[in-house]
């Protein structure tokens, strides 16, 4: 040969790099297909690149001439050998280095297939390996991995390209998928982290809230903010949307609130400063709506709604529907916002949720709706705050009849004790 045969990054369309159709091709597809499904069910990047390299020199011998494989790790200016399988000899920790001529194809590239007439192949290197015809590829965004493998026999130049490559291209999608998925989960332990620790200890109430994300972080958060010794705030919000941006701006407005306490500024006044906030985020979800309430060890409520769902009081048999306040935070930057007041006695119930609970559908599209709410409260009075959330949660889930809501849902109860 006079040269070497390269492929740019991804599979060749159609129909110049498509394996030639030939007798069998059916077969071969099939073969393709297993090696991209065992990528496709690993569970870490050890297991997506073993299963590869395994799977191709199992599957391949005949159609690419496969008969060893190599995986190696990129370490400083060398690739180290990992792992190989098959008709390979090398040493785990044999290191070739980033200048030999084929690595620096392949990192321009992403492939190669190189014979030993080739310009630039080292004897001296491959025969350390038992290779005098190689294919390889590189993955990884920072072309961390190289899998070379050693061909025999008559080599289909096509066909090796374009399962190499096809391949390759699965491989640094699954790559890029588990590093999102890695930044979500991140993401979803620093939520976790802004969720209340456990129940608030305040005076004579029961008190227990819970939230359950649509995605692996949700637009749903609760909190107390313990403003004095006498005085607890009580948070519930939803930014528009789930998911990620839609848990930054939740947070946000959580840390927000309890800077605002901290400051000693009034409930009013936290929230307009907070809407303002909101109101210059460039984050596209930036509509939040937010109950916020401070209740005193007397049992006085001073709470204001901010374009949430209305809380609910259940007092004597009748409910009451918290609704003073303003519109959701965001939309402009110069709302205003009211307060509300309510006492609670013993026997009272208070209910704060998220619309994720009242708007969960059933198969035919009927929502759950706050009548089911407040039956739901009614038939479970006497229960603990603990058992009213769990009750109402399993329901929704039932009414859906999905484990996984399609929204986030959050319920937070407060039942004065008798004194």
């Amino acid at each position: 040969m006079a040269e070497l045969k390269i492929v740019k990054e991804g599979p060749p369309a159609a129909p110049e790099g498509a394996p030639p159709h030939r007798t069998g091709h059916k077969a071969w597809y099939r073969k393709l297909e297993r090696t991209l499904d065992a990528i496709e069910r690993s569970h870490d990047m050890a297991d997506m690149l073993s299963a590869a390299l395994s799977s191709i020199v199992r599957d391949f011998r005949e159609e690419l001439g496969v008969v060893g494989g190599r995986l190696y790790e990129r370490k400083g200016s060398r690739y180290v050998l990992m792992h190989q399988t098959g008709k390979s000899r090398a040493p785990i920790g044999y290191k070739i280095p980033i200048h030999y001529a084929p690595i620096k194809t392949l990192l321009q590239t992403g492939y190669i297939l190189m014979r030993e007439s080739d310009p630039g192949f080292d004897a001296r290197i491959e025969e350390t390996l038992g290779v005098r015809v190689f294919a390889a590829i590189l993955v990884g965004e920072q072309d961390e991995y190289a899998i070379s493998f050693t061909l025999k026999g008559r080599i289909d130049e096509t066909r090796t390209s374009y399962a190499l490559n096809t391949i390759r291209h699965v491989i640094n999608l699954k790559l890029r998928q588990q590093a999102l998925f890695d930044i979500l989960l991140e993401a979803r332990e620093i939520q976790v982290s802004l969720l209340p620790k456990s129940d608030p200890k305040f005076a004579q109430y029961d008190i227990h809230g819970r939230s359950i994300p649509a995605e692996v972080v949700g637009g749903d958060l609760y909190d107390y903010i313990q403003v004095s010794e006498g005085d607890l705030g009580l948070a519930i919000a939803d930014a528009s949307g789930h998911g990620l941006p839609a848990a930054l701006q939740a947070r946000d407005v959580i840390i927000g609130l309890r800077m605002g306490m901290a400051e000693e500024l009034k409930i009013v006044k936290t929230l307009e400063k907070l809407n303002r906030v909101i109101s210059r985020s460039a984050l596209a979800s930036k509509f939040v709506s937010l109950f916020y309430g401070e209740l005193e060890v007397n049992g006085n409520f001073i709470y204001s709604n901010c374009g949430h769902p209305p809380a609910l009081l259940y007092h004597r048999e009748k409910f009451r529907e918290l609704k003073e306040g303003g519109p959701v935070l965001g939309p402009m930057s110069d709302l205003r916002y009211l307060r509300g007041f309510v006492r609670l006695r013993p026997g009272d119930i208070l209910v704060l949720y998220t619309d994720g609970v009242s708007e969960a559908v059933d198969a035919s599209d009927t929502e759950f709706g706050v009548d089911r709410i407040r039956r739901l409260i009614v038939y479970n009075a006497r229960r603990s705050s603990t058992e009213i959330v769990d009750r109402l949660l399993k329901a929704v889930q039932d009414h859906s009849g999905l484990t996984t809501p399609r929204d986030d849902q959050t319920v937070v109860v407060v039942k004065p004790r008798s004194r």
